[in-house]
């Protein structure tokens, strides 16, 4: 076979992949079918109003009517705490501040409940000064309540200056725990 006739023969069997076979050209639809559609209601679905919780002031049915009670209970539970003072001063600390706020709190939700502050020194200096100091310590805690809107007229002021010391011991420490606002429940409206 000559080179020529072998080329041929190649050509003859390459030229029908290049050309294959007609593709079929896609089929189109004579008519465009319009189909009818009709909303497809969805079931109703009840939606129920959000309930209302019943709010119940627990707090306000838990505290205990005797005064007595009432004053531990709150003391139990940090409700109305006492704030203290640097020696010889009456001027509010930031921790005193922040108690206090919480003490008003308290005092605003529980407007019926009428208090007594009562102002008190350690042992040094004389009776009369310390008297004087406790009455400045208890005015200083009901001027700061009262700036954070607790009614003036909810609170009494007392001075016990040394009298009634909560610790009797003759060291900081304890003189630290008596110079304080001590708030006490009296009674109520």
């Amino acid at each position: 076979m000559s080179r020529k006739w072998l080329v041929c023969v190649v050509m003859l069997l390459i030229l029908p992949m290049f050309y294959g076979c007609p593709k079929k050209p896609p089929e189109t639809p004579d008519e465009v079918l319009e189909v009818e559609t009709t909303p497809v209601e969805e079931p109703a679905v009840e939606v129920e109003p959000p309930r209302q919780e019943v709010v119940e002031d627990v707090q306000e049915d838990t505290l205990p009517t005797d005064l007595v009670e009432l004053n531990e209970y709150l003391k139990e539970r940090e409700l109305i705490a006492d704030v203290y003072f640097d020696f010889d001063q009456s001027e509010l600390r930031d921790e005193a501040r922040e108690r206090l706020a919480k003490n008003a709190a308290f005092m605003r939700e529980n407007a019926d409940l009428v208090f007594r502050i009562e102002g008190h020194c350690d042992e040094r200096g004389t009776n009369e000064y310390n008297l004087a100091l406790g009455q400045r310590r208890g005015n200083t805690a009901k001027d700061y309540i009262t700036s954070l809107r607790v009614p003036a007229d909810s609170m009494s002021i007392v001075s016990y200056g040394e009298e009634r010391p909560f610790c009797t011991e003759s060291d900081e420490a304890c003189w630290q725990r008596n110079r304080r606002a001590h708030f006490v429940v009296v009674g109520r409206r």
